[in-house]
């Protein structure tokens, strides 16, 4: 199949992929505003979704995409070593023209998977998982479950700990770096890779990295702060 046996084929999937999460990282960036406006809006937000089966089909949905994402990614690197062969052993001057985030895409991107494995620990655990576990049968603590739906709750305990915080910055700036190249790079894959687009792109990529980034941040750091208050 084109899409698995070419290499243009597999940057195609990491480009389609990867803009359908940027797309619900929008999503999740605006709802977490949502959080410093209004803590009943936020819950809100949170019982809306809950473990309702929109919010368990999108969320299979996500995690198909994020595996698919990653495995490609994977793919594509091995592919690229594989062809640079025993030239990647060489010392040469890295060309001027390639960005940092380029050359460390595959780091930058497993700095971002483990902050998702502990953002999943933090949040999805306490809120969807215990709601789903009760669904299923299981017994499920009856604070846990009076707590699930509190989005606000479980943002004051994670971002009081300066721990968290920092861990959570570190990942934002990992996930900067990352969306930056991501972003223009799956457009130019997709065709839109004359001078004009894709410098145009380029700042796009900037300007939406950043906003999104600096939202997420402002929620972490605005609740560490009040913490301290």
């Amino acid at each position: 199949m084109w899409l698995s046996n070419s290499s243009v084929g597999r940057k195609v999937v990491m480009s389609v992929t990867g803009i359908a999460l940027i797309l619900f990282l929008t999503f999740h960036m605006a709802m977490n505003l949502v959080a410093l406006i209004s803590a009943e809006g936020y819950n809100m937000v949170c019982e809306f979704l809950g473990a309702n089966w929109y919010a368990l089909v999108g969320t299979g949905a996500l995690a198909v995409l994020f595996i698919i994402h990653i495995i490609y990614a994977f793919w594509l690197t091995m592919q690229n070593r594989t062809a640079r062969g025993s030239e990647r052993y060489a010392v040469v001057e890295k060309p001027k023209t390639v960005e940092w985030a380029s050359q460390n895409m595959l780091v930058l991107g497993l700095i971002v998977i483990v902050g998702l494995g502990l953002h999943l620990v933090n949040f999805w655990s306490k809120m969807m998982l215990p709601e789903v576990m009760h669904q299923l049968g299981a017994h499920a603590d009856t604070l846990t479950l009076v707590y699930a739906a509190n989005g606000v709750h479980h943002i004051q305990n994670t971002f009081s700990n300066p721990v968290f915080v920092v861990l959570y910055l570190i990942w934002l700036v990992a996930l900067w770096f990352h969306l930056t190249h991501g972003f223009w790079s799956s457009m130019q894959t997709l065709g839109w890779n004359n001078k004009i687009w894709i410098n145009r792109w380029k700042c796009i990529s900037n300007i939406y990295s950043t906003i999104v980034v600096a939202c997420f941040a402002l929620v972490v750091v605005v609740f560490f702060i009040k913490s301290l208050i």
